[in-house]
């Protein structure tokens, strides 16, 4: 529970009619509007989660809001990143979500920080803040947070969403315990899609980032029951919720000092072995497939290892769609061998990654192939602008 000197806490005229539902119940009443004046909050990301936990943080009163973010608002954001607009787009999101912010309350202090969170600025822009709200859909920054609030002390209240799923929990809050106790190891990189590759639900983190949300502000209250120790699993399709308990290990590694996180969750390693693998696979670019496609030449068999349903949003004419997990099972590396028939094989994918993955497969089983940079986004973008981009 925080401790603010209230007395210097003062609301004007205008803040007593804005907040008047507030004032009425009885678990809030003026002083808990004041602690809600009071307090400092800092959001990292302002993405799908960050976008309506930093809306209603906003209503509700925080005097103070930090904004950890350096990305900027792109049209496929606008799905479920709510506090961003269309006339936004290519605009910077910390700037976007401040103008909104104070769109709704203009008695907020708005801080930004344009910048990567990093071990080196971490501690930094963490430690004048009560409490800290994790909005970021990668392991490296959610362990960073995590050490960074445990050697502050300071709450990190998590939220985690993809596809039709998504999680909550407090974290490092009244001797609770903390995200090591939920994942005391990071998955292998790319065992768990990003919402870019996995996709997810546009509404499932107006959820998810509600729930953060209000955790926060009970927090700030100190009312109600929190989430610490308990996470909470949300399911949008069977519109389920389940809880397991979260218990401190007690033999868990001290946190006295903030790491290399890319390293720790082996993304650094993995970058290395990517690097490696597409200097071993030819390439070529979508300009060169175009001439191919054109000439009418028919030594060759296109295969895109995309999933089913991106085929059909988008497709290179003359593709041949073999999945990435078939290839991957067994099933697809016999699809290709029977498609080539003594062909070349050319495979594509959405940007490159996926069909790099799938020729590095195809080669230990004897098959050699060629790679198309960029995938169909870059055909999209600089031969046929006529095929959707998603």
């Amino acid at each position: 529970m925080l401790n603010p000197n209230l007395e210097e806490i003062q609301l004007t005229k205008e803040e007593y009619e804005r907040y008047s539902r507030h004032l009425i119940l009885p678990e809030v009443g003026l002083e808990g509007q004041k602690r809600l004046k009071a307090a400092s909050v800092l959001c990292i990301g302002t993405g799908g989660l960050g976008s309506p936990l930093l809306l209603y943080l906003a209503a509700a009163g925080i005097g103070r809001i930090g904004i950890v973010d350096f990305d900027i608002v792109d049209s496929s954001n606008l799905q479920r990143q709510v506090i961003h607009a269309t006339s936004w787009v290519g605009k910077p999101k910390i700037q976007s979500a401040k103008t909104r912010i104070l769109e709704i309350n203009p008695y907020c202090q708005v801080d930004l920080y344009e910048t990567r969170l990093t071990s080196e600025n971490a501690l930094d822009i963490i430690k004048p803040y009560d409490i800290v709200v994790d909005g970021t859909d990668n392991f490296p920054t959610r362990y960073l947070v995590n050490d960074a609030c445990v050697i502050l002390g300071k709450p990190n209240v998590y939220g985690s969403i993809l596809r039709f799923e998504g999680q909550a929990s407090v974290f490092n809050y009244e001797d609770g315990p903390n995200y090591r106790d939920l994942f005391p190891e990071p998955p292998p990189p790319g065992m768990v899609p990003s919402c870019a590759e996995g996709g997810v639900l546009g509404i499932l983190p107006g959820i998810i980032g509600l729930i953060q949300a209000t955790e926060t502000v009970k927090i700030i209250l100190g009312k109600g029951t929190t989430l610490s120790g308990r996470l909470l699993l949300y399911n949008a399709l069977d519109m389920t919720f389940r809880e397991l308990k979260l218990r401190p290990n007690p033999v868990r590694p001290v946190i006295e000092k903030l790491v290399d996180y890319e390293q720790f969750c082996g993304i650094t390693q993995a970058k290395e072995q990517e690097a490696k693998r597409l200097m071993e696979i030819q390439e070529m670019t979508v300009q060169e497939l175009k001439q191919l496609l054109d000439s009418g030449t028919k030594d060759f068999v296109l295969v895109d290892v995309r999933n089913p349903n991106e085929y059909e949003i988008a497709k290179i004419p003359g593709a041949v769609l073999v999945p990435l997990p078939d290839i991957e099972q067994g099933s697809g590396v016999e699809t290709v061998k029977q498609l080539l028939n003594g062909h070349r094989l050319i495979a594509h994918c959405k940007m490159g990654g996926r069909s790099a993955k799938a020729l590095g497969i195809l080669k230990e089983s004897g098959i050699e192939g060629i790679n198309v940079k960029g995938g169909i986004t870059a055909w999209s973008r600089e031969i046929d602008p006529s095929v959707p981009e998603y």
